[in-house]
């Protein structure tokens, strides 16, 4: 997998997607949890069809500048683009834009991982310490 790589996401603010319905803030615009999870989706999207059989990726750290608020009904896009690959880590430069302007903006890492094998290690914990 090689840096580069770009993926752009597009949506409409709804009622559901605001910081009162989720439970970030008190106020109806575009909560920062749902934007995070956009700027997840816009790169974990963009990598996949690089990914081999049984692989995935899974977020390991997010460091996000939520910049300005955006008000219900106002379409926003979402950027990623990969510019680091070291070994499993990549490493995303993440934007959020609104019809106004740059909303968020920040990096985004994520690992490659083999599915199965991760699936089991999360499973083993519903196990770990029942015999004790």
């Amino acid at each position: 997998m090689e840096t580069g790589i770009k993926n752009e996401i597009e949506l409409t603010v709804t009622e559901e997607m605001t910081a009162e319905r989720v439970g970030s803030g008190l106020l109806p615009v575009y909560a920062t949890p749902e934007m995070i999870a956009q700027m997840e989706k816009a790169a974990s999207t963009s990598v996949e069809p690089y990914l081999e059989e049984g692989q995935g990726t899974v977020g390991t750290k997010m460091n996000v500048d939520h910049l300005s608020a955006t008000p219900v009904g106002m379409k926003v896009r979402v950027e990623s683009e990969l510019v680091e690959v070291d070994r499993r880590k990549l490493v995303f430069d993440v934007k959020a834009y609104d019809e106004a302007g740059i909303i968020g903006r920040g990096t985004h890492e994520r690992f490659i991982i083999d599915n199965e094998k991760f699936l089991g290690k999360a499973e083993a914990k519903r196990t770990a310490g029942r015999d004790e």
